[in-house]
Formats: C-alpha cells, sequence, structure tokens
C-alpha cells in the first residue's frame, strides 16, 4: 500500500485506512487456501478424495489457524523478551532494526516447518508485537533493573519505563525505510519481467474489469452492514490492488509444474494488472487522500459534513 493510505500511527482510527491497512495484511495470507484448492482441482494438488477433506482440515483451518496462532505466540514471546531483558538486566540494547528482519525471518520459517501460512504468521507477529506497547490499566511496579555500566541517553531510554514505546517506534521506522526498499526493487523487477512477455488482448478488457467492477463490487459486498459509507467506501473500492502478492501465488503455482503456455498466460496477465495498478493508483492516491483529509478536517468543524457522505450537489 502506498504510504497515503496506511494507518499513520496507532491512535489512527480512520475507517479508510485502517481498512485498507488490515486488507493489505491479510489478503497475502488468506489468498493461499485458494490458491491451494486451484492447484488441485488442476491435479497438481491433493485435495483428499472426499468432499476435499484434505484441503478444508490442512489449508484451511490448520494452516490458516495455525498460522495465526504461531505467529501471534512468536511475537509475543520475542517482544517479551527483548523488553524483559532491557529493562531487568539492561541487556539487549540497541541493534532495533533488526528485531523486524528477525521476527519476520524467524516466525516465517516457523510456519513453513509447521505447513502453516508464513504471510498470515508474520501478520500475526507484527500484530502480537505492536500490542506489547499497549499501555495497561493498572501495570505491576517493575522491580529496580541491575545497575549497569555508563549508558548513552537513547540506550537509557530503550531500558526504562518506556523500552515497549521505544522498541516499537525504532521498528515502525525501520519497517518503512525498508517497506520504500523492498517496493523499488519488486518495481524493477517487474519491469524487466515486462519485456519477457507477450501483450495479450484480454488485457483490454481483464484490467478494466477488474479495477471497476470486480473490486468495487467485492468492496461493496463485503461492507455490507458496516458504517462504512459514501467516500470511503467509494476510495476502498478503488485503491487496494497492486497484486505484488500474486507474483509469489504465480512463482508458486508455476514451480508446480502447470502447463507452460497457461503460466505464460498467467504471468502476462499478473504484471500487467500490477503494471497498471502502480500507475493507476500511483498517481491518484495523492489528490485523492489530501481531498479526503480536507473534507474530514472540514468536518471537524461543520458537522453537517461527513468525510464518508457526498458533498452537496454531488
Amino acid at each position: 500500500l502506498a504510504s497515503d493510505v496506511q494507518v499513520s500511527d496507532p491512535s489512527d482510527r480512520d475507517r479508510l485506512r485502517f481498512g485498507l491497512t488490515g486488507e493489505g495484511g491479510l489478503n497475502d495470507g488468506t489468498a493461499f487456501p485458494f490458491v491451494m484448492l486451484g492447484l488441485g482441482l488442476m491435479g497438481l494438488h491433493e485435495l483428499g478424495e472426499v468432499g476435499w477433506w484434505r484441503w478444508w482440515a490442512v489449508d484451511v483451518l490448520w494452516a490458516v489457524a495455525g498460522g495465526l496462532g504461531l505467529g501471534y505466540l512468536m511475537g509475543t514471546l520475542v517482544g517479551r523478551a527483548i523488553i524483559y531483558l532491557r529493562m531487568r538486566h539492561r541487556e539487549a540494547l540497541g541493534s532495533d532494526e533488526f528485531i523486524a528482519l528477525g521476527l519476520i525471518a524467524f516466525t516465517y520459517g516457523l510456519a513453513l516447518l509447521s505447513q502453516t501460512y508464513g504471510f498470515l504468521a508474520v501478520f500475526a507477529a507484527g500484530l502480537a508485537l505492536r500490542r506489547i506497547d499497549e499501555p495497561k490499566s493498572a501495570p505491576p511496579p517493575e522491580p529496580e533493573p541491575e545497575p549497569a555500566a555508563a549508558l548513552s541517553p537513547a540506550d537509557l531510554e530503550a531500558s526504562g519505563a518506556e523500552a515497549p514505546a521505544h522498541m516499537m517506534n525504532a521498528v515502525q521506522r525501520f519497517n518503512s525505510q525498508l517497506e520504500s526498499f523492498v517496493e523499488v526493487g519488486i518495481v524493477m523487477a517487474v519491469g524487466v519481467l515486462l519485456d519477457t512477455v507477450k501483450f495479450r488482448a484480454e488485457m483490454l478488457w481483464f484490467i478494466p474489469v477488474l479495477f471497476l467492477v470486480i473490486r468495487p463490487l467485492a468492496v461493496y459486498i463485503g461492507l455490507l452492514g458496516t458504517p462504512v459509507k459514501g467516500a470511503q467506501r467509494r476510495l476502498m473500492s478503488w485503491f487496494g490492488i497492486r497484486g505484488i502478492g500474486s507474483l509469489y501465488y504465480l512463482l508458486y503455482a508455476i514451480s508446480h509444474d502447470i502447463e507452460p503456455a497457461l503460466a505464460e498466460r498467467l504471468l502476462s496477465l499478473t504484471l500487467a494488472v500490477v503494471v497498471a495498478s502502480v500507475i493507476a493508483h500511483g498517481i491518484s492516491v495523492t489528490p485523492l487522500m489530501q481531498r479526503y483529509e480536507a473534507r474530514k478536517a472540514l468536518s471537524k468543524h461543520n458537522p453537517a459534513e461527513k468525510p464518508g457522505s457526498s458533498p452537496p450537489g454531488g
């Protein structure tokens, strides 16, 4: 997701950014069962003879629930262990930036070993790590830390009462920088791959239908009965498609020996969708979000004008 539509800080409760951020974290992992189902229908993955029992039991129930549970457990254990070492023993100071990398790699590896979904496990680990920083209503008194040699002001802050908040701020800053570098690398890789695929006529109708019909229809159905209305629902319908995770699923399917002609067709369509989304959403995200924020600021002074409602006369 572009930074304009992500949750800006833990106190951000905007439904638009919260919904798109949550979708960005969940959709990659929750799509995996359907990838496995597709491979099974093609005869490239075992589904189970009676009622697809193996797909339901392993690819859906165990892989989803196990991935979320494993990730949440790892995020909680790693986060609390680091906070304990810092606040009680003045250890594990510095290198906050590598906490995220280590947690991602460790959690993803354990998820693969346990045959669960790594994307969901990493998402849950990040959520658990973030919850460590949430204030408690009546925190128990912390014992005095062991005396230590002279520490720098940064290390004193990292090992003091604000250690959880300090750790999360450092991890979030590093994640933002890492995300930017990864996005640039992936976009460059997509550009290189474009030279290897052929233009197909179905791109002319598939991309507009996906952006303007399928995505909005799915959003409207998914938001039925929710308080998300008006401009927020329209912006959710427009944003959200990048498809970078689809490249991972596509390569995963290709590794299962799907037919070369089908693989080439899927690759061309996937790359075309990613490129179209990067261009269309990349150009439109800033002006649309600026207009949305301006209307939301106006609604604070004029309660009759809500950011989720249509402007007068339009």
